[in-house]
């Protein structure tokens, strides 16, 4: 068994969430699966590599394990992110196509024993990181890096927009980093973005964003058409477009940086 998390201690008070690159499943969870689900389609491909060296200083907190194992995003009580609409649960049943992966699905105790085995040490290390930003800096920026296909009738309509920022409504951070983000995302030249569309921030960004706390969490969702050269296996990183993606992501994360300096940090 590899270790559930992957984290690196930086200086600077954004910490980079990674809760979905993982591909490591167990044998005896992967020889539960079915033909489709030991496809992991659903990962988000890449993106620790995307991240990698992005930002001078930023922590991060990476899941190794799949999120068929269990998904580090989601509530651990299994209460649904976003109910009356499709989605996949802490354990899922489905693929993001509404497509069975499991061959027998795993009942309540094995479900615990993964919760215990790989969610909450992904937890544990993700707290314990936002907690020594915040002695540090006196608050801290927790941005939770995910991706998915531009193209998924079973969850949303259309076509994703290739930015996809989630604050709960506003609620996970403070105003002014919300807007730096929003304008970056707007002022990125050929690209396309959204403010609490489809995507409002999943459990992590919820449960960590307490601004008046000086915990601050936004979710950024990105359209893997960005930076795959297709959504389709072998999942391919395109280094051509990852590059030049890469560049509005550094503008981001420096801004969002530098934000503590010229407000003051707690608000």
């Amino acid at each position: 068994m590899i270790a559930p998390v992957e984290i690196t201690h930086g200086d600077s008070p954004v910490v980079l969430g990674l809760p979905h690159t993982g591909t490591y499943v167990p044998p005896e969870v992967e020889a539960q699966l079915n033909t489709r689900g030991r496809g992991l389609e659903d990962t988000d491909w890449h993106i620790h590599r995307l991240y990698d060296g992005i930002l001078e200083g930023a922590s991060t907190v990476r899941a190794t394990f799949h999120r068929y194992v269990i998904d580090a995003n989601r509530d651990p009580s299994g209460v649904s992110l976003y109910p009356g609409q499709n989605t996949t649960t802490l354990v899922p049943l489905t693929d993001f196509d509404g497509h069975p992966i499991w061959n027998q699905d795993p009942g309540a105790a094995e479900i615990e024993a993964r919760r215990l085995a790989y969610h909450a040490p992904y937890h544990a290390a993700l707290a314990a990181a936002l907690e020594r930003v915040k002695a540090q800096h006196g608050f801290a920026i927790l941005y939770d890096c995910h991706s998915i296909r531009s193209t998924i009738p079973f969850l949303f309509d259309g076509t994703l927009p290739d930015f996809n920022t989630g604050t709960n409504m506003g609620t996970t951070c403070d105003p002014a980093i919300e807007d730096i983000v929003v304008t970056a995302c707007a002022a990125a030249e050929g690209y396309s973005s959204v403010l609490n569309g489809r995507f409002k921030g999943g459990w992590t960004t919820r449960h960590y964003g307490r601004p008046e706390e000086g915990l601050h969490a936004i979710q950024m969702e990105l359209a893997q058409s960005t930076y795959l050269s297709a959504e389709a296996a072998p999942w391919s990183y395109d280094a051509a477009k990852a590059t030049r993606l890469r560049a509005h992501l550094n503008t981001i994360l420096t801004r969002l940086a530098s934000w503590a300096p010229m407000t003051g940090g707690n608000t």
